[in-house]
């Protein structure tokens, strides 16, 4: 308990400072800090809408404060500017989310009502051999010849692939299902008509025949349940074939790209309908890209806001002058200042890169130094009773204040803060304790952004997706395809492109061919 004490203690520490000390600090970095953007200093007293992650981060909620001309000592330095926060919501907001609503309560109708069909038509196939068998003992059993050893053989048989059918059935089907695609699965509608025909016909077949007939052949009737059995057997073969090997063999390659950083991935795909096909993408976006970061795409924006925040025109004619010469002075202004804004990139750039370095080199000696503390807790704890042992969420706590500075730092110099609570630092600090992991393998989640499955569903940018194409989502894939994948921030594009076909040819080399001369000089230079 004194350790969680000592951990918030710290932590909270991060932001409060003495009245005296934190007013001269703040003095002094204006003073030195005092930039052009200063002089227009009514903008900042705008209000601003800031939109709070839901989970605890562990850096607060200026994950979109800029960090360019921030110096090393920013904790002491900084000063803190609140606003007024404004929500609002407009007639379109609320229409698009009632559509919304509309659309999730459709999916989820249509999902449980497929679910539905399958179901009873499974039922329906199970128990038609059965009842097939069953019925003549109940309606006319008297009349029937006697069932011989044959025919008691093919109980036998129809019981296992009745069982084999339900198991390949479970498997094949009856699976979680891992999305909601805006259109039905052609195939698996075309099987579920298809096994519909198929039991209908032979329930037709079995009332004309056999029902009114009451025919007394016996085993003639069970032989007919077997064949039926026979036949949906195959019929599990063929949807195998279509929904699962068909599309093993690569005949497309697409490429994905990220509207907002244009991070690219390339994929091989088979014979798919473009709705699986964006599944596919999908889950491979989830394990293959980094995790979307908005806050990386704010430095371009900010700069060129800050460049055109720079320029200023002034009127010396007086107010009669025409408003085309000044805005015709702002774009040459513009030109010129463009011609040295790849020196200011270049700068900020290096001194960013440098920041990040210094920081790093911060944050891995004080995770090691850290790490190193356990250890000496380890040993000794091994010298105490059992009952005053510290458990890895306690030693977790203990040793985080060291090491929480130089993390949150960091997070900050990389934009990371708004994708790690302090409580999923101390889960995950924890875990690398308990498995005797060392520090490089604790700070290989945060030196570097993993994919999107590495962190909480809450940090997630995207969870609802959008399919956009011009063909139907139905239709299978075909050479220059393009559509996209799209969610509330970005968009994913993905361009198809078939595989060429590949001519191989055959060359026969003689083994004799490999032979060589040697040549000798016989004159010598004496």
């Amino acid at each position: 308990m004194s350790a969680a004490m000592d951990t918030e203690s710290t932590y909270s520490g991060y932001s409060h400072y003495s009245g005296h000390s934190k007013k001269a600090h703040r003095q002094g970095s204006r003073d030195r800090h005092k930039s052009p953007r200063s002089k227009d200093g009514s903008r900042s007293e705008k209000s601003v809408t800031i939109q709070t992650p839901p989970a605890e981060p562990l850096l607060g909620n200026d994950a979109s404060r800029a960090e360019e001309g921030q110096d090393d000592n920013w904790g002491e330095t900084t000063t803190a500017i609140t606003g007024t926060s404004e929500h609002s919501i407009s007639q379109e907001d609320i229409a698009r989310i009632s559509k919304d609503l509309e659309d999730s309560v459709g999916l989820d109708c249509k999902r449980y009502l497929s679910l539905t069909v399958a179901a009873v038509l499974g039922l329906l196939v199970f128990l038609t051999p059965i009842a097939f068998i069953l019925l003549p003992q109940i309606l006319w059993r008297d009349d029937l010849e006697p069932c011989g050893t044959v025919c008691e053989g093919l109980f036998i048989s129809v019981a296992f692939k009745l069982l084999i059918l339900l198991i390949g059935t479970w498997a094949l089907f009856f699976r979680q299902p891992k999305a909601d695609i805006p259109r039905v699965f052609v195939f698996r509608a075309l099987l579920l008509v298809l096994i519909f025909l198929f039991v209908f016909s032979y329930w037709l077949f079995y009332g004309v025949r056999i029902l009114d007939s009451k025919d007394t052949n016996y085993q003639g009737i069970v032989q007919y349940a077997v064949s039926l059995v026979d036949a949906l057997l195959f019929i599990h073969y063929l949807a195998i074939v279509l929904l699962e090997l068909r599309q093993l063999q690569p005949m497309f390659t697409v490429k994905v790209v990220r509207s907002t950083d244009g991070e690219s991935r390339y994929y091989s795909l088979g014979h798919l309908s473009i709705q699986r096909a964006a599944l596919v993408v999908l889950e491979n976006y989830y394990r293959d890209f980094s995790v979307y970061n908005p806050a990386l795409l704010t430095a371009s924006k900010s700069r060129a806001a800050k460049h055109m925040a720079g320029l200023k025109v002034y009127n010396v004619d007086g107010p009669s002058n025409n408003a085309a010469g000044q805005s015709r002075a702002m774009i040459a202004a513009a030109a010129r200042r463009r011609d040295s804004s790849h020196n200011e990139l270049y700068y900020e750039e290096a001194d960013h890169e440098r920041r990040v370095k210094k920081r790093r080199a911060r944050l891995v000696v004080a995770v090691e130094e850290a790490f190193t503390h356990i250890k000496r807790l380890q040993a000794e704890e091994q010298q105490k009773a059992p009952g005053e042992m510290m458990d890895p969420r306690e030693a977790a706590q203990a040793i985080f204040p060291s090491m929480a500075r130089a993390l949150q730092k960091y997070l900050r110099t990389t934009r990371q803060q708004q994708y790690h609570s302090m409580e999923s630092i101390l889960q995950h600090l924890s875990f690398c304790i308990t498995n005797n992991m060392t520090p490089k393998a604790f700070l290989e989640r945060y030196l570097s952004p993993g994919p999107t499955l590495q962190y909480d569903r809450d940090r997630w940018f995207s969870k609802q997706w959008t399919l956009i194409s011009e063909e139907a989502v139905t239709s299978g894939l075909q050479d220059g395809i393009v559509f996209v994948l799209k969610c509330l921030d970005f968009s994913l594009v993905v361009n198809v492109k078939k595989i060429p076909f590949i001519k191989l040819s055959e060359e026969f080399i003689d083994p004799k061919s490999h032979k060589f001369v040697l040549r000798l000089q016989s004159e010598t230079s004496v």
